[in-house]
């Protein structure tokens, strides 16, 4: 395997919610449940097909030029007026007031605090280390049942309302979708088998910690799960994703049941989505949290930091696996923190989930 390349990146569609979850939806009996799930999927498939076409040559990283740089984010948030073409009318840029629309201020208010979680946490400005200004499009298409990064910019759909409802709605919704942004300007992960799980849970852990950061939540006080609140009512469940069940964050006679795996043991092997990116992700996410919750505290601070000097110190090949993943953060806790609570309790985290770290 072989580090990624420092001159450039390959931008990939990462939606948040998985196509296991839509392609069940759309098999319902009930047309207002799979009409929408559908038309998400084709829309879904049509948007990966053009990012790949458009990706195939490696688009170089644009150097920061004098004084682009801030403290300070550059959001800008568009109006689709339920239409697909991207990024729609302009309705707020960085520093005016809010609007009349929430999910407009919501996508502001969740664009804002990853920056400040980034900055504050990790000195990074914005995603790409430059202050890249950071873009969102809200009310995509009719009833869309998906948020996504397309490699350039946000993009939320209001949900069909009798299965997901608007997806400005959950923080780290929005903060996920935005760290496979950081990922892609540095460690580069490949979209495929364990590096994409790893892209997908890097996104989970990063969206976890701008909420519990935003929240002023610890380890211990945060719930773990990623999108709650996006489920509507009529869903038997808590959220998208548990980082700390994976397996358990649903279970609905529409959806059916969380599939995700929280060990190697019932490590999911298959073709569909990108080799089961979204289902695997569960294994990391759950070291994670074990870690977390170990050390105590803010989990940005010790936990973050070490996930964060992983995937930014250049040593993380873009076709990583879950073993290279783990050894990197063994070597990054005794990097920083020397032969400790935190080396220790990375080693044991690791172990829980049935990963070698040796």
């Amino acid at each position: 395997m072989q580090p990624q390349s420092q001159h450039g990146f390959h931008p990939v569609f990462c939606t948040i919610v998985p196509p296991h979850v839509l392609d069940k939806l759309s098999q319902s009996d009930n047309p207002d449940l799979a009409g929408p799930a559908r038309r998400t999927l084709e829309s879904d498939a049509a948007r990966r097909t053009r990012r790949q076409m458009a990706t195939v040559v490696t688009v170089p990283v644009a150097p920061a030029t004098e004084g682009e740089t801030s403290d300070k984010p550059a959001r800008t948030l568009y109006d689709c007026r339920h239409r697909t073409q991207l990024p729609g009318t302009k309705v707020r840029a960085e520093g005016q007031g809010p609007t009349k629309d929430a999910s407009v201020n919501r996508a502001y208010a969740g664009l804002g605090a990853t920056f400040e979680l980034l900055l504050k946490a990790y000195g990074r400005r914005s995603i790409d280390g430059n202050g890249l200004p950071l873009i969102g499009s809200v009310h995509y298409d009719e009833k869309y049942n998906n948020a996504f990064f397309d490699g350039e910019q946000m993009v939320f759909g209001d949900g069909d309302g009798e299965i997901f409802l608007d997806f400005t709605v959950a923080i780290d919704v929005i903060a996920h979708e935005l760290a496979h942004g950081l990922t892609q300007y540095t460690a580069n992960l490949s979209y495929y088998g364990q590096s994409g799980a790893l892209n997908e849970s890097v996104s989970d852990v990063f969206g976890s910690l701008v909420k519990q950061y935003s929240l002023g939540q610890s380890a211990d006080q945060a719930d773990w799960l990623i999108g709650a609140g996006l489920l509507a009512p009529r869903v038997q469940g808590d959220a998208l994703r548990s980082m700390k069940a994976p397996g358990t964050a649903y279970d609905d006679d529409v959806l059916g049941k969380d599939p995700q795996p929280a060990s190697m043991e019932d490590y999911v092997h298959t073709g569909e989505d990108n080799g089961g990116v979204h289902l695997n992700s569960g294994i990391p996410n759950r070291a994670f949290y074990l870690l977390a919750t170990a050390l105590g505290g803010n989990a940005w601070e010790r936990a973050g930091q070490l996930w964060f000097d992983v995937l930014t110190g250049g040593q993380l090949a873009v076709d990583a696996d879950f073993a290279s993943f783990a050894r990197l953060t063994v070597a990054a806790a005794r990097s920083r923190f020397g032969e400790g609570d935190e080396a220790e309790a990375v080693l044991k985290a690791w172990s829980e989930v049935g990963v070698p770290t040796a």
